[in-house]
């Protein structure tokens, strides 16, 4: 069956709106009526909450909820991460479960894959998931993840079985995060925030039923996570935006959004923040230096190359090919951008830009994007990582030589003590 008219589907999501939204309801009321009726995430299948529709009819319907002003189902958070992992590894129960509440925003959630000892090679993660009796036991420490202090539920990544190469032994669970057995710890970055934490597992416990597909199945679940995740690095993701307009849920969403997305406040001065530096080449007078402008013209050309780069790869999605690592080159070209971006602003700036504060170059913010620019070439996999992709899965280059593929884990030599 194809897709009905975008002429017609329009109309309809129209009429709904126009029939059902009010800015009086509560949050979670209206966001329950919206998953009912499939208007929420229409390119979800009919059988948990969508409408089964394209990508490019699933944005006709972002576009009336734009004009009429709706608060749409929760966007913030790593919460998109687990429903899409969710929706093609889980079980029926487990969606049962979640789902739902993932899109009225009652869950939270956070990432629990990079360790101390396995970033990068995050197929090298040693916190172990053994198992006693019919439950699943949980040891180690994971860091780096995001709104750890917040969450009540994690995306696990664990060993379950040590005597088989490293990519096989890994098995994805969903953990309680709440419990006993977990103890978050914030992390304070250099640039003052403190959006990370290093999470504790003594004896944490996980039901069965959480297991997320089969034994030794991690590896391609987390596969699946991390290519949404990098699908989100190419600068077109929709991020929740507040509005001020009254009403009950405009006031509750806004009130959800500052509490979900504090960790990530400082994510544009990562990205390198590309739309201050023809304001600030203006201000300092540097947009009449040729050598500056020529600079300037170069991050311009790269920012927009990415943002089609970005483009080529929805055009993908939209003709319903499987994502491929179209996601590594975005995020390798967005990092590219951020680190260009930096030195454009050292450039019109100078060594004023190194003072902090209320009274410095733009309140702090130009310092602030020089100490957090780094992170945008590690976080989802450093820069390295995607280079291997991108040469092997699409320049079909030889693999990297590795000696740690084909052994049992345990016979690994690792950095730490497991």
């Amino acid at each position: 069956m194809s897709d009905p008219t975008e002429e017609s589907v329009r109309s309809e999501a129209r009429a709904w709106l126009e029939a059902n939204w009010s800015p009086d309801l509560g949050l979670v009321e209206w966001r329950h009526k919206l998953a009912d009726s499939g208007w929420g995430v229409p390119t979800w299948p009919t059988d948990w909450y969508g409408k089964g529709y394209s990508d490019p009819l699933g944005r006709v319907i972002e576009e009336e909820f734009d004009r009429i002003g709706a608060v749409s189902v929760a966007r913030t958070g790593i919460r998109n991460l687990a429903a899409a992992t969710l929706l093609e590894h889980g079980t029926k129960m487990q969606k049962e479960k979640f789902l739902l509440r993932i899109l009225t925003g009652e869950d939270t959630w956070c990432q629990l894959f990079s360790e101390p000892g396995s970033g990068s090679d995050l197929a090298g993660a040693s916190t172990r998931a053994d198992k006693k009796g019919n439950k699943w036991i949980i040891n180690g420490q994971k860091v780096w993840t995001t709104s750890a202090h917040h969450a009540q539920y994690g995306l696990l990544l664990a060993r379950t079985d040590w005597d088989v190469p490293k990519h096989k032994g890994l098995s994805y669970f969903i953990l309680d995060i709440e419990q006993p057995g977990v103890e978050v710890q914030p992390l304070r970055q250099m640039n003052g925030h403190a959006s990370f934490n290093q999470v504790f597992f003594t004896d944490a416990v996980i039901e069965p039923e959480f297991q997320v597909s089969e034994l030794g199945d991690g590896w391609k679940v987390a596969t699946t996570t991390l290519m949404n995740e990098r699908r989100g690095a190419d600068g077109l993701r929709r991020y929740a935006k507040a509005t001020e307009k009254p009403g009950r849920a405009y006031a509750e969403e806004a009130e959800e959004i500052a509490h979900q997305l504090e960790p990530y406040k400082w994510y544009p001065q990562r990205a390198g923040r590309v739309d201050l530096v023809l304001q600030r080449a203006r201000e300092t007078g540097k947009i009449n230096d040729p050598a500056i402008r020529q600079e300037i013209a170069k991050l311009l050309t790269m920012s927009k190359s990415t943002e089609w780069t970005a483009r080529r790869a929805r055009a993908a999605a939209d003709l319903g090919l499987p994502q491929g690592p179209e996601g590594s080159i975005g995020k390798l070209a967005a990092s590219n951008v951020a680190r260009k971006a930096a030195l454009v602003h050292t450039m019109l700036s100078g060594a004023d830009a190194m003072l902090t504060g209320e009274n410095s170059t733009m309140g702090g913010v130009i310092a602030e994007i020089f100490v957090s620019t780094p992170a945008t070439s590690i976080a989802g996999g450093t820069d390295e990582i995607q280079k291997n992709i991108i040469s092997e899965r699409v320049l079909k280059l030889p693999k990297e030589a590795r000696t740690d593929t084909d052994r049992p884990f345990r016979d690994v030599p690792r950095n730490i003590v497991t």
